[in-house]
């Protein structure tokens, strides 16, 4: 029986959903009833600054790991073979470089929001304008997080599309709003077990309905999905290794270094220690997380060699496929496909709370709290609550777009954190490595940064045209040699590459993130010195990381001097920014801390005189 005719949930199936959506739900209503209650803002929007390593990473891994990827990852090996596989060599530097000097500046500088920061060595008109930046590309990439899920509940229930987008985004802004980031991340931790157990179930059956490993192994490689190291240097390929493994390593640092979302779990961290050590263990989980979604898609391909039934789903969308392979695979399993659904949503409940937790926070700290500096923590709170809650309603129309688009869902979502992420990646990088870099440098290298990065984007949609597959539908495509391969590829490159502006707009998508932060720092250098670079002793203290130091440490400290390599140190006094330094019941959110939280950099308040240690 055709699997795309028959709408197959069980009871035990609705069961399983159900209490996916109950448990989430409870775990809000847990932290709205418990503790302080969510009544100050640093518990609502920072967790009282009290979370430990282990919840923190499963957290960080939950807030990336979307339906998007659980989804669009499958789709891409069936189609394109594994060499998107080759973005987990990303994930080294991607997760190094925060670790070691995103975390140790922002959480030092004991900020609510990472676009504080901003203020403290730029200006409020940078601060705002990154906010914005962020704001629209969160609100985006909800659409896409929230539809995604709902295509796949609608496909194999037959429930209303929006209704389910309606249901979906409900329970997340009821729990995100009453629990405050406590629950987003205890939630989060409850969805990363869900997510694992979901993928799993189907990979294991899927295994051995294809006839055992060995059978999935022969076809993969006969149908050519096994993807070589392609060294090819050219940016215009879509996924090569350096597009892949270097390009993808400017898109983790905008994810896992200076989005708020993943900064937020940071600095709610006991210590900057655990902050660090959160880092650390999301490498081995985002790596299964990624072996996992690849598995699945080879065995899809062992499945059906490589022909495309999406159609069967009504839809045109590659991503369909992967629907109708746990349709086809799960049937006749009671709570099996209930498992893969409640996955998917999972996945989608952990990144938009994240999402609508951090966009409160920004909205908040960087654009209300500024125009109302009076304003009492109540309500700050209360405001903190309504903010989360308008932007669950805002996602709801953003998912209506969503399904207008023709990529991927995948392509998609890389494609807005490219475009939006890498301008802001660019103008902290350009803080936090240039000493000489000023306000105007910063502002006038953001606006370059989106421009040219829309400027392509928006040029790739527009000159976009289809293309022939270079893997063919079939578990039986074997050439004679892999020259021939070679030699026919190539072939097929030569003859459909583009000129001019086409071939500019053919960037490979995984590039936006390199390209925009490139343009953004070299662009703000440039201003800063027709402007008037800045001067060592204006720049805040704690807002520089020394990578010149680091760099050039074998050059004579006045030759460093000259190259404004050399800052000044944190010093004790200095180490709070401005509005933490005084205690007028509004700034001063900080719990009392125990001696042992005193580990690393510790979360004591600013009013209480206790002295503060560094981790190493």
């Amino acid at each position: 029986m055709d699997p795309s005719r028959q709408k197959h949930f069980s009871v035990v199936d609705y069961v399983i959903f159900a209490v996916l959506l109950a448990a989430s739900a409870g775990i809000g209503l847990y932290y709205a009833l418990s503790g302080g209650r969510q009544r100050t803002t640093q518990e609502f929007l920072l967790a009282d600054r009290s979370m430990r390593c282990l919840p923190v990473s499963l957290s960080l891994i939950a807030s990336f790991q979307s339906a998007v990827a659980i989804i669009g990852v499958p789709a891409e090996i069936y189609t394109h073979g594994t060499q998107y596989w080759f973005m987990g060599c990303a994930y080294v530097l991607g997760l190094l470089i925060p670790a070691h000097v995103f975390i140790p500046v922002l959480y030092r500088l004991r900020l609510s929001s990472a676009y504080q920061y901003l203020e403290l060595r730029f200006s409020k008109a940078v601060r705002v304008c990154g906010t914005l930046t962020f704001i629209f590309q969160m609100v985006v990439y909800m659409g896409v997080c929230v539809y995604t899920p709902a295509f796949a509940l609608n496909a194999v229930t037959g429930f209303e599309l929006w209704g389910t987008v309606l249901v979906t985004g409900l329970v997340c802004t009821l729990y995100t709003t009453v629990g405050g980031l406590k629950a987003v991340i205890w939630t989060d931790v409850f969805q990363t077990a869900v997510m694992f157990a979901g993928q799993l179930a189907v990979i294991v059956v899927g295994v051995q309905r294809a006839g055992g490993v060995s059978e999935v192994w022969r076809k993969v490689l006969e149908g050519n999905r096994i993807s070589g190291l392609d060294l090819n240097p050219d940016p215009t390929e879509r996924h090569t290794f350096w597009t892949l493994g270097v390009g993808g390593v400017f898109l983790m640092l905008s994810l896992y270094g200076v989005n708020q979302a993943q900064v937020q779990r940071y600095l709610s961290s006991r210590t900057e220690r655990d902050a660090v050590r959160s880092c650390y263990m999301v490498f081995p989980s985002l790596q299964l997380a990624l072996a996992l979604s690849c598995i699945m898609g080879l065995v899809m391909f062992a499945q059906y060699c490589g022909e495309d039934h999406a159609d069967k789903l009504k839809s045109s969308s590659r991503d369909a496929m992967v629907i109708y392979f746990v349709m086809d695979m799960l049937q006749g399993l009671p709570g099996l496909p209930g498992l893969f659904v409640a996955c998917l949503f999972s996945a989608a409940l952990s990144t938009i709370s994240s999402a609508f937790n951090s966009l409160a926070t920004v909205t908040m700290e960087d654009l209300i709290k500024p125009q109302f500096p009076s304003m009492s923590e109540a309500r700050a709170t209360l405001v903190s609550k309504a903010l989360a809650s308008s932007y669950g309603l805002l996602c709801l129309a953003m998912a209506y777009l969503t399904h207008l688009m023709g990529d991927s869902v995948l392509q998609v979502a890389l494609k807005i954190f490219g475009m939006v992420g890498g301008p802001i990646l660019g103008v902290f990088c350009l803080g936090m490595f240039f000493p000489c870099a000023n306000s105007t440098g910063a502002v006038t290298g953001l606006g370059a940064g989106l421009l040219m990065a829309f400027w392509v984007g928006i040029g790739s949609i527009v000159t976009r045209s289809s293309k022939t597959e270079l893997l063919a539908p079939s578990c039986h495509f074997v050439l004679e040699s892999e020259n021939t391969t070679s030699a026919l590829q190539t072939t097929f490159r030569n003859i459909t590459r583009p000129s001019g502006l086409r071939r500019f707009y053919s960037l490979s998508y995984m590039w936006y993130s390199g390209f925009s932060c490139f343009t953004v720092i070299l662009t703000g250098l440039i201003i800063s010195f027709l402007t008037g670079p800045m001067k060592e002793e204006d720049v805040t203290p704690g807002t520089i990381y020394p990578l010149g130091e680091k760099l050039l440490c074998f050059l004579p400290e006045c030759v460093q001097k000259k190259l404004c390599c050399v800052t000044q140190p944190l010093s004790e006094e200095e180490r709070l920014p401005p509005q933490h330094k005084d205690c007028n019941g509004l700034s001063c959110g900080h719990p009392p801390s125990s001696q042992e939280e005193t580990e690393g950099l510790s979360s004591q308040p600013c009013c209480h005189n206790v002295e503060q240690e560094t981790a190493v």
